[in-house]
C-alpha cells in the first residue's frame, strides 16, 4: 500500500475527464468559478480576491491535496484527495498509517449536471481503493447542499452522521452537517 498520490500515474482518464494534480499555474482558472457567490456559499473558505485566494491555493500543504479536472483541456473543477491516518491505539498505530481517505469536489457551475462530478469521484475511488490500498473512504457537507449530498448517495456512500446545528455558515446561521463513508469491501461488492 502506498499512501503517497505522486507514486501515481498522472494524469489519470476517465470516459470524458482528465484527472491530474494541482499546479500553481491553475490558480486562475479555479479561482473563475471558486469566486462564484453559488459555489462559494459552500466552501470552507471564501476570498474575497486573486491575492487571498492565492495565498489559500499555493499553499503547499493544500496544493498537495488538490487535483484538478479537466474536460478537453479547460478546468471544469476541482479535486480534494487527503489521505489520512484514523485514529488507532496506540499498539497497532503503525498498522492504521495511510489506510483513510477523505474526498471534496468543486464543479464549475456552468459545468455541472453533466455528470462530471459523479464520474470524477467515482475514479477517485478506484485510485483509493485500488491504488492507494485504503480502507476507508470519507466525505462530507453541509445538509443543505444537496448536489454534494445526492452526489455521495450516487457514489453508494452510507450517511454515518448527521450532525444537527453543528457547522457554523458564515451567513451567521448555524447549519446541520453530513458526513458519508464507504468501506473498500463495500465499493467491490457493489461493483466498483
Amino acid at each position: 500500500m502506498t499512501t503517497d498520490r505522486d507514486f501515481l500515474r498522472w494524469p489519470v482518464h476517465t470516459a470524458r475527464l482528465t484527472i491530474r494534480p494541482a499546479r500553481a499555474s491553475d490558480l486562475e482558472a479555479t479561482w473563475r468559478f471558486r469566486r462564484i457567490p453559488e459555489v462559494g456559499q459552500w466552501l470552507t473558505r471564501l476570498p474575497t480576491d486573486l491575492a487571498a485566494y492565492a495565498d489559500q491555493f499555493l499553499d503547499t500543504e493544500r496544493l498537495a491535496k488538490t487535483l484538478v479536472l479537466e474536460r478537453d483541456g479547460e478546468v471544469v473543477g476541482d479535486l480534494m484527495l487527503a489521505v489520512l491516518d484514523p485514529w488507532a491505539q496506540h499498539e497497532v498505530r503503525d498498522r492504521a498509517g495511510g489506510t483513510l481517505a477523505e474526498l471534496g469536489w468543486v464543479i464549475a457551475p456552468d459545468h455541472a449536471g453533466r455528470g462530471y462530478a459523479t464520474e470524477a469521484a467515482r475514479e477517485l475511488l478506484r485510485i483509493c481503493f485500488e491504488d492507494l490500498g485504503v480502507r476507508r473512504v470519507t466525505a462530507q457537507c453541509l445538509a443543505d447542499n444537496l448536489a454534494s449530498r445526492r452526489l455521495m448517495e450516487r457514489l453508494g456512500m452510507r450517511l454515518e452522521d448527521h450532525a444537527v446545528r453543528d457547522s457554523l455558515h458564515r451567513s451567521g446561521t448555524w447549519a446541520d452537517s453530513l458526513r458519508f463513508a464507504i468501506l473498500e469491501d463495500e465499493w467491490r461488492a457493489a461493483g466498483a
